[in-house]
């Protein structure tokens, strides 16, 4: 999966743009980042969200165990790869029937996020176990939110292109044939959210995140890592 966000949407981390400029790399614009992705796999899918995003994904090579799905709904935009554990219950405390999946559920927590406020995101995304990431745009109020389980079970990866754009994807090849060093690996247990400005944990949200600037030989440019111990975030 792959989706792709312009500077009107999201500011590139300054710690991306740094360990590109450290290291100068090849790097390929948004939209050819987008054509790349559908050159390398079959029966893809694209979509122009907008005029600042963009929205990849395909069945190719997925596991059985970890699927992908996309869905749109009340202008929210969601890719998902993964499952999880306790989708049964959580599709009772929002309401749900049985017919719906992970993509929607994600679709309808980040609803109860944005209009029960103030409604903490970690509170959200620490309901949900089991292996995930997800990319979710809300074109109604031009918000990104990305998270990515606490174990990492679905890898989850960001970078920069050539032209500024902010690009996550779930391959690593994909991005650093595309971004140069301005590429890391997404940490697990954290979320994204352009609402909050920031990167946060949700598992410690208390917790610093601290980024450290990447060996030359390492194909990443930097690496993101939560300070200090591990207190779960309360999620009954």
């Amino acid at each position: 999966m792959l989706g792709v966000f312009s500077t009107a949407i999201v500011s590139p981390p300054d710690e991306l743009v740094a360990a590109g400029c450290r290291t100068p790399s090849p790097k390929i614009t948004a939209d050819a980042l987008v054509k790349r992705f559908l050159e390398t796999n079959s029966s893809a899918v694209s979509m122009q969200i907008g005029d600042h995003v963009q929205f990849a994904y395909s069945h190719h090579n997925e596991s059985a165990l970890k699927p992908r799905s996309f869905a749109v709904k009340d202008e929210i935009f969601c890719l998902f790869e993964g499952a999880l554990d306790n989708l049964g219950s959580l599709k009772q405390q929002y309401g749900l029937g049985k017919s719906a999946d992970e993509v929607i559920l994600v679709i309808e927590a980040y609803k109860a996020l944005r209009d029960r406020a103030p409604y903490p995101p970690s509170h959200v995304v620490g309901h949900l176990s089991g292996s995930f990431a997800f990319v979710v745009f809300d074109k109604s109020t031009s918000t990104l939110f990305v998270a990515s389980d606490q174990f990492g079970k679905v890898p989850l990866y960001w970078g920069i292109t050539a032209d500024g754009y902010v690009a996550f994807a779930d391959n690593a090849d994909l991005l650093k044939g595309s971004c140069g060093k301005s590429l890391a690996s997404f940490p697990q247990g954290c979320f994204f959210s352009t609402a909050v400005g920031e990167l946060m944990s949700y598992e410690n949200p208390k917790n610093k995140i601290t980024v450290v600037p990447a060996e030359e030989e390492e194909i990443w440019g930097a690496t993101f890592k939560v300070e200090g111990p591990a207190v779960l975030a309360a999620t009954e």
